[in-house]
């Protein structure tokens, strides 16, 4: 009985609790937000699609792309020439299956409205969970919103700026030896070049993720740093293994990948020893 009460003036404000059936509208209302949200945002990108492709999405098509001017400016600082200076291969995007041009245009709204409204859509669930839980547990997720917004935005621009421009490029300027590349060799399919965006782009922003999952894992107690550590040699496999399926199947790509994973990787374990001499010290005391 006192831990109940103990647990319950816990509770924000004293809310009531609530049933399974009032928890599933409570569900259902911020996902109908979340959904509205992500709408709101593929409109907008429905009437600024002709802007947003041009500089955006084929953006790393473009000579004037950012990477590739850094590139260069890089190249030059180092005393190497244009050695690393380059640009991208022309190609002509095309679509021949009818009503593929208008199924894309969606596609691109709606990948491009989740990107744009996901930090409200972290917010809609945090308010959602928010109510379940103790001011202590409140009090330490101070601030998740944004980081996780953050380290999902961060993911989405490293693999927009550094992922999306190499893996293209090689993409695009493989050919096989016998087979005759001539004036079709340069058509590549819309459809084709969007998939590969998304790839590079989405997947890698929640991978970034990594380092509020092992925060939340450790401060339960389901992982450690220890743990983290011994499996050190293990995760680098695994790391590979993630990296060939959000990449293109070339070894370059994977090891640029592969390289931030390892680095969100070694940050985790330092987030879960910090968790876990926290977690050790409450309890001695």
């Amino acid at each position: 009985m006192p831990e109940t009460i103990t647990k319950s003036s816990q509770k924000k404000n004293g809310e009531k609790e609530m049933s399974f059936v009032e928890h599933l509208d409570e569900l259902r209302i911020h996902l109908i937000r979340i959904a509205i949200s992500i709408c709101a945002s593929a409109v907008f990108i429905f009437f600024a699609t002709k802007t947003i492709l041009e500089t955006v999405i084929f953006g790393p098509l473009n000579d004037g792309f950012l990477t590739y001017k850094l590139m260069c400016r890089l190249s030059n600082w180092a005393g190497m020439g244009e050695k690393m200076c380059y640009t991208p291969k022309q190609i002509n995007l095309v679509t021949f299956d009818m009503g593929e041009a208008f199924l894309l245009h969606i596609k691109i709204c709606l990948f491009g409205g989740f990107i744009m409204a996901f930090p409200y859509i972290l917010w809609e669930l945090w308010k959602f969970i928010k109510p379940g839980l103790y001011q202590k547990e409140i009090k330490s997720a101070n601030g998740v919103v944004f980081i996780s917004s953050f380290l999902f935005l961060a993911g989405i621009t490293f693999g927009y700026f550094v992922l999306a421009p190499f893996a293209i490029n090689f993409l695009v300027g493989y050919e096989l030896p016998m087979v005759n590349s001539g004036n079709t060799g340069n058509l590549i399919k819309a459809t084709s070049l969007i998939n590969y965006m998304i790839m590079f782009t989405v997947p890698v922003g929640i991978i970034f993720e990594l380092p509020i999952v092992v925060y939340y894992l450790s401060k339960m107690g389901l992982i450690t740093d220890d743990f983290m550590r011994a499996y050190r040699k293990h995760s680098i496999v695994i790391i590979l293994v993630i990296a060939a399926l959000v990449t293109p199947p070339d070894i370059m790509t994977q090891i640029i990948i592969g390289i931030p994973i390892y680095f969100l990787y070694e940050m985790s374990i330092h987030i879960a020893a910090r968790q876990t001499r926290k977690r050790e010290k409450l309890l001695d005391s």
